[in-house]
Order: structure tokens, then sequence, then C-alpha cells
């Protein structure tokens, strides 16, 4: 199938080689001509057949909005807009009632695999009506992992970006215990391998998991993070998480606390966001900042 996909940075990249080695056409639009294949918004639109498929991938926000104001305009009925953006689901429920009143579809699409995604696959968590989410299904069947698991249609608009809201949550709690628990094996004496603790975990142990093999990974790279500041920046889920929970009287003390720790890292060099700005730019490519 075609695909327009706005939004060619370290997720968007990898996700138009991906689909484009799964067989299918995409035509990337980017500010940056050195990314983009076409010029301009109005030409991506253009070089594509109706029914049209047009995936955003820009930061959440004005970015997003701007980007589906003007595709509203360029878009014509049956046509289908995805953002796989990190939008507040919230918004996505916005952008739908506005597109359709224009006949267009919307899907939103909860993105997870960071980096690793254009060799690992990524993880899908996809909101909208079925007519809609049946359009771009061959996109996310080329993104997905390999076998049975890694894609779900989560339920209807904004399901898709409140199940990604809520990973990312749980990413914060695990992150910060792994954390929690480096820091206090770095403070003992008598633990005289704290990297080599962590690797023994990566097999027959119930915490193990990717987060683990990656702070590992972390670790080979620079065995106390002397290199990192700990300084953990936050992309505004963790925040959303905890503002749901709150208004859905659910608790979620873990993520909460998580949360709260990287606010934390501000003000103090915490060894602690020493491990999670590791760990962020390990999965996700995030910028780390370097000790003075």
């Amino acid at each position: 199938m075609q695909l327009g996909l706005i939004g060619l940075g370290k997720m968007g990249g990898n996700m138009r080689e991906r689909i484009r080695r799964a067989g299918h056409t995409v035509v990337g639009y980017d500010r940056n001509p050195d990314l983009s294949d076409v010029g301009s918004v109005a030409e991506l639109v253009e070089r594509l057949d109706a029914p049209r498929v047009v995936w955003v991938m820009v930061p959440a926000g004005e970015a997003t909005q701007s980007t589906i104001d003007e595709l509203a305009e360029l878009l014509e009925p049956g046509d289908v807009v995805v953002d796989g953006g990190n939008s507040r689901w919230t918004d996505d429920e916005k952008h739908a009632g506005e597109l359709a009143a224009k006949g267009i579809g919307f899907v939103d699409c909860g993105v997870s695999g960071g980096v690793w995604g254009l060799e690992n696959g990524y993880a899908l968590m996809y909101g909208g009506d079925a007519e809609n989410v049946a359009k771009v299904q061959p996109v996310f069947d080329a993104l997905k992992p390999e076998g049975d698991f890694g894609s779900v249609h989560a339920g209807k608009v904004g399901a898709g970006h409140f199940a990604k809201m809520v990973h990312n949550g749980i990413e914060y709690a695990m992150m910060q215990a792994y954390a929690e628990g480096w820091e206090l094996l770095e403070k003992v004496d008598s633990v005289t391998d704290v990297r080599e603790v962590f690797r023994s975990w990566q097999e027959g142990t119930v915490i193990r998991s990717w987060l683990l093999d990656l702070a590992v990974n972390a670790l080979d790279e620079d065995e106390h993070l002397d290199k990192l500041r700990g300084y953990a920046q936050d992309s505004g889920e963790g925040r959303w998480t905890v503002e749901a929970a709150i208004d859905n009287a659910v608790p979620l003390p873990a993520i909460t606390a998580s949360l709260f720790a990287r606010f934390a890292s501000r003000q103090d060099d915490s060894p602690q966001m020493k491990m999670i700005a590791a760990l962020r730019n390990q999965f996700g490519g995030h910028a780390v900042e370097s000790a003075k």
C-alpha cells in the first residue's frame, strides 16, 4: 500500500525504512529537506492515490495540531490520518471530531520501540473505528515485531495513546526500581562488581527484562556512569498517567513516586538518575547530559 509519513526524526525515519522493507511505498515529508522525499505536505498528498493514509509522527501539542489542521484542508472524504506521536488521548478525541466533520477518518497509535524498532519491530497500540483501522492494517503489520504479539486494537479513539501513556508510566516505575537497586549496590563496600551483579540477573531471575539488558549495555559503556549527570527529563506521559489516576481514583504509588524522583533529579546530581538517563538513552536515543 501507499503511506504518507510526516516527521522523519529518530523514530519516523526508521519507521519509513521498516515499512519500505515490507514492500510498501512510503512518501515522507520532514522540515529538514535532507530527510524529506517531497518539498511540502501538499506535495506528499498529491503523490498518494485515494483513499490516502497519512501518518503524523511529530511532537505532541502544537506541532501535531498544526499538521492535522493542514491535512484537514488537503485530504478528501475517505482518507485517514494516523497520529503516531505521543499525543494526549484527550487531543485525539478533538482531532477525530475535527476530521470527521470533513469525512476524514482518524486513528491514534501509541508506538514503542525507540531506536531499536527498525530491526526489532515496534509495539503498537491503536484506537479508532474498525473501518479506519482496517485501512492502516498493512502498515501496522509491517511495523510490529515478528510473531503473534506486539500489536493491539486497544479500543475507540484515544485508546491507543491512553494505553501507551500507561505503558510509559509503568516504564517509569521499572526504571526507577533498577536505578534504586543499582545505587544501593554501588554504595556498599561488600559488593565489588555491581555491573556483573546486574549481568547475572539477565538469566533465571524474575526481574529479567529488556530494560535490564539495556542497563547492562549502559554499564558496559560506562561502568559507574561517571560520564553522566544525574538528570532525567520526562516526556509528559508520566504526568498524564498520574493525572488520569487522580481523575479515576486509582492509586499509583510506584508510578507517582518515580515521576517525582525525576523532578528531584533536577535539584541535585542524583546517582539514581544517572541510570535513568542511561536507560532512556539506550532504548530511545534520548539526549543525556555529560558530567561536569
